[in-house]
C-alpha cells in the first residue's frame, strides 16, 4: 500500500455502532510512498506514525478533488 502526502487514510470499523477514523497523510518518509507515514486524525487532530492494516484503504488527494469538482 502507497501514500502521498495529501491522501485520505480510512482505518474501517469491524462494528456496526463505531464510525470509521479518518486521517490526512501529513508526512511520508519513503521516496515510493511505502507506510510508516505520519497522519494527523480527523477526530482531534492528534498526529502519529502509522503503518496500515487490512481494513485500511487510501483516498487518493486526486480523486477527492475530482469529486468535490464534479469531474
Amino acid at each position: 500500500m502507497r501514500a502521498a502526502v495529501g491522501d485520505r487514510v480510512v482505518v474501517a470499523s469491524s462494528h456496526t455502532d463505531v464510525a470509521a477514523r479518518e486521517g490526512e497523510v501529513i508526512d511520508v518518509a519513503a521516496t515510493d510512498g511505502s507506510p510508516p507515514w505520519r497522519v494527523r486524525w480527523a477526530e482531534d487532530e492528534h498526529e502519529s506514525l502509522f503503518c496500515p492494516g487490512p481494513d485500511v484503504y487510501v483516498e487518493r488527494r486526486v480523486e477527492r478533488f475530482q469529486v468535490l469538482l464534479g469531474e
